[in-house]
């Protein structure tokens, strides 16, 4: 092109520009739409906005109660857990809760208004409060939650760990639940428990329970701090001057009760001060191996030698590092066939994005991990922020796993020491395996920048339209619900298991394989445990501009494979074990 051409070409860009400056430049509805077209159509960001719908949607949840003392079992939050108790299709919500100040007498805890939640989901976009009419009475600090159906009568039930004793509620399938903390077995064990993750560790058809222990905790004198890497902590909120509390595995016996054989198995994790825990199968071999996440102590992986014991591979896994983990992600962000780790850290760390390197060439335990956070952009976006909940998750349906993170200080506000330094969240877009990660959290929702002190996040769609939404436990103010706009203007495709064999009801443990022209991608039921929360045990799959699925693969628990020729897509598959037909949901 000539020079004068070049001319006339760059006159009439600079001239087009000047006029849409113009028109734009009084219009803030107008600037805004201009921007976010500007950064779709360089390929900046997804088109998505998340949008605060919590109050519309019925869902006025409160965390904790009072004026906080400054004490850890205050500070560490509650999750939450996306539940389709009622089996009608549509997830509910159980969120945990802080009854208020450590240390509470009997009759103050009684006259709390903060108790846990359970939301029933009427299908409209909105949800009722029925924690009362479903029996649920528990109060108390408590943490983590997780969903399982433990006795295998198909419905969902709920274990809730706690400061204190741990609870498990088992469905009644009637809407209600019942306290079988006692009866199960579990009830002789009082520590400061902060999550429990169901997991048929041995393949007999039985969830099994793993229960983290955090510290043995006791109030230390009034003003004293501690130094933590270059920061000065009051002691009370440091967690390093505190011994461990050992962690927990109970059995299944398979007829409602469990028998606890951590030490049996070699998963105490004597000197760990564990915040979370996942089951998840990392070499591929069939079987449920267990990471566990510590604070200020060193990471845990456990590889399931599958005769009911664990052989310790963390140094050997280069996934021991001794930071201050909270949250965990689990998901193939690479898409090479094996499963990574996201963890969430303390402020001065930076998060870590751990790549599995496994060989399936190489024997069972040769398999290694790598931090690459950042290499790919999921490090440093994080400093300067306390991290918690946490997930790998198609947000856009492009079909590559993004990431999500949640932040909040542990560190009293200046001009108020009764409260904590509020934080953004973050939402991390996967541009691909050469690329990585990209902050996109500025161009997908106001609400991702507004500030505050989240802990337990789950993910989960609770409008049944295809996309990924999310809710966040906010200390000491009102919960988030995050609905997902613009997700599902990709395809999509959601895959919800029943066992009914030799594999459990909930499928906890089993695998989806989703194949389209020539690409495989995997998910794994019960792997993504967040922070002290439980993730929608219904399989999302996002699938771009593919029109269509070549086939579905399950793989169940027990090793049993089941192959699904060109299922429909933006469809929520119902898949029963040994059931050669699913049905279509929506």
């Amino acid at each position: 092109m000539s020079k004068k051409r070049w001319s006339v070409v760059i006159a009439v860009s600079v001239a087009v520009v000047a006029v849409l400056v113009a028109i734009f430049s009084f219009n803030k509805p107008a600037k805004d739409a201009l921007s976010r077209f500007a950064v779709t159509f360089f390929n900046e960001a997804p088109d998505i906005t998340f949008k605060d719908v919590a109050s519309q949607a019925g869902i006025h949840f409160r965390h904790f109660y009072g004026t906080r003392t400054s004490q850890i079992p205050e500070d560490m939050g509650s999750g939450a857990a996306w539940i389709d108790y009622d089996q009608d299709g549509w997830q509910d919500l159980f969120v945990v809760n802080e009854v208020g100040p450590w240390g509470m007498s009997g009759e103050q805890m009684e006259k709390s208004p903060a108790r846990c939640a359970l939301y029933h989901n009427n299908g409209d976009g909105t949800f009722t409060d029925v924690t009362l009419k479903a029996g649920i009475t528990f109060k108390g600090w408590g943490m983590g939650v997780d969903i399982g159906d433990y006795n295998n009568d198909g419905w969902p039930d709920i274990f809730i760990a706690a400061d204190g004793h741990n609870v498990l509620y088992r469905n009644n399938g009637d809407g209600t639940f019942t306290d079988v903390t006692k009866k199960a077995g579990l009830y002789n064990y009082k520590g400061f428990w902060t999550d429990g993750r169901w997991g048929d560790y041995d393949r007999d058809g039985n969830l099994d329970l793993y229960v983290t222990g955090y510290l043995k905790y006791k109030k230390l004198g009034p003003g004293k701090v501690s130094q933590r890497y270059n920061v000065m902590v009051p002691e009370n909120l440091n967690p390093l001057p505190f011994p461990a509390e050992p962690n927990l595995l109970f059995h299944n016996n398979g007829d409602g009760t469990f028998t606890e054989v951590s030490q049996k198995a070699g998963v105490t994790d004597i000197e760990g001060k564990s915040l979370s825990a996942v089951w998840c199968d990392f070499n591929d071999d069939g079987w449920p191996d267990l990471f566990v996440a510590n604070d200020g102590t060193y990471n845990k992986l456990y590889m399931n030698k599958r005769d009911g014991t664990f052989l310790d591979v963390s140094d050997g896994t280069n996934v021991s590092d001794n930071r201050s983990s909270m949250g965990i992600g689990v998901g193939d962000w690479d898409q090479d066939g094996d499963m990574d780790l996201y963890l969430t850290n303390w402020e001065v760390e930076e998060n870590g994005l751990y790549m599995n390197f496994f060989n399936p060439l190489m024997k069972m335990h040769s398999f290694q991990f790598r931090d690459v956070a950042d290499r790919f952009g999921a490090g440093k976006v994080s400093e300067g922020l306390v991290s918690w909940g946490t997930s790998f998750i198609d947000f856009d349906n492009d079909t590559r796993l993004d990431l999500f993170f949640t932040n909040g200080s542990t560190d009293n506000m200046k001009n108020d020491p009764t409260r904590l330094v509020p934080m953004p969240s973050k939402l991390l877009w996967n541009i691909g395996i050469r690329k990585g990660f990209r902050d996109v959290s500025k161009y997908c929702g106001k609400v991702l920048s507004r500030k505050i002190v989240a802990r337990g996040t789950a993910f989960g769609d609770y409008d049944n339209d295809g996309d990924v939404d999310v809710f966040i436990v906010n200390h000491e103010g009102q919960a988030l619900l995050l609905r997902n706009d613009g997700g599902n203007r990709n395809n999509w495709l959601e895959a919800s298991l029943t066992g009914t064999g030799k594999s459990n009801r909930s499928a906890i443990g089993g695998k989806v394989h989703l194949f389209v022209d020539g690409n495989m991608y995997i998910r794994e039921v019960g792997v993504q445990s967040s922070y002290l929360s439980a993730n929608s045990l219904v399989q999302h799959f996002g699938l771009g501009s593919y029109d269509h699925v070549d086939s579905l693969a399950v793989i169940w628990p027990d090793g049993t494979r089941q192959t699904f020729d060109r299922p429909p897509i933006n469809k929520i598959l119902k898949i029963t074990e040994g059931n050669p037909n699913f049905s279509v949901f929506k």
